[in-house]
């Protein structure tokens, strides 16, 4: 007799809706069933991954990670075309982490200026992050949303602290908003609650809980996340129907254990262990919910892409 699997019920969907604009705009989200869980729904829109650039050239980078953008660190523009022409980049994180008032403390002008130059050199979505700095991220951003008006960029982190200011300049210049609460599901749901209510439309948001990396509290990571695709998808809760983003190449390069010398330790090679490190990181949080992924090397970023072909081979 035939064996029936039993499948769970889902009465929510994950709004769809498009980072970037232009031919290579992408579209996120979309699901309406659990990460891959493909005999049970769909997943129109794979998740994406957004390769880093620096606004500066980064000084405190494993010798793995900087060996696959040699010669183009200390020039922002270059290194994000290399990331698409080279290594295949959807899209592009730009870390404005020369802006930090307890780092190199640069001039929202400045950072500005950069984001706009690459903005206009690149034809793929372009996210812009700032340095969690309440006061810094709302002159900086504000300033960069302004000048690359029109663009649709990803404006991020925009938590509790600047989000009417942050929240309503990305309302002007219609740009969408990365909401940022850490790792909780209530704050998450409360910080889409007042976006709304500043006018933030659906469309413009999405989610980022903050993620950590393996063996650094990546098990709450995804239960928070796990637990937002739940209400979404099996509570109807509106608040939280959101696509989500990770930023978790940072998170995972500046461990120890990507430090570490070959075989220090007895952690084996270095650089086969930092990209596992980051890859394994990025797979677990795709499987979380992560719609979009911001990663690093790309050797780590080829075998998620290995691993979603996999998981969706019988599309």
């Amino acid at each position: 007799m035939p064996v029936e699997i039993p499948k769970t019920p889902y009465s929510g969907k994950i709004r769809e809706m498009t980072l970037g604009t232009g031919p290579k705009a992408v579209k996120v989200g979309g699901e309406t069933s659990y990460p891959f869980y493909l005999f049970e729904g769909e997943m129109p829109n794979l998740p994406k991954i957004a390769m880093e650039v620096f606004d500066n050239p980064p000084e405190d980078w494993a010798p793995a990670a900087l060996e696959p953008f040699e010669g183009v660190t200390n020039d922002p523009v270059a290194w994000a075309k290399k990331c698409i022409t080279d290594y295949g980049a959807e899209m592009i994180c730009l870390q404005l982490t020369s802006t930090d008032p307890n780092g190199l403390n640069w001039p929202a002008e400045e950072a500005a200026r950069i984001a706009k130059n690459v903005s206009d050199a690149i034809d793929v979505p372009l996210i812009v992050w700032g340095t969690a700095n309440h006061d810094k991220d709302t002159e900086v951003l504000r300033l960069v949303a302004e000048l690359c008006q029109g663009k649709n960029l990803i404006l991020g982190p925009v938590e509790e602290g600047d989000h009417k200011k942050i929240g309503a300049t990305a309302i002007g210049y219609r740009h969408t908003v990365g909401a940022s609460s850490p790792i909780d599901i209530n704050l998450a749901k409360q910080l889409n609650i007042l976006l709304g209510n500043l006018g933030v439309p659906d469309e413009l948001l999405i989610i980022d809980p903050t993620v950590s990396g393996l063996g650094y509290g990546l098990e709450y990571c995804y239960s928070v996340m796990e637990r937002v695709r739940m209400a979404a998808l099996t509570q109807q809760d509106d608040k939280l129907q959101f696509p989500l983003i990770a930023n978790i190449g940072k998170e995972c390069w500046k461990t120890k254990e990507a430090h570490l010398g070959d075989n220090e330790l007895n952690m084996g090679e270095a650089k086969k262990r930092g990209i596992l490190l980051e890859a394994i990181s990025a797979t677990v949080l795709m499987l979380a919910g992560a719609d979009v992924l911001i990663m690093r090397h790309p050797e780590a970023i080829k075998l998620v892409r290995f691993m979603i072909g996999e998981l969706t081979a019988k599309l």
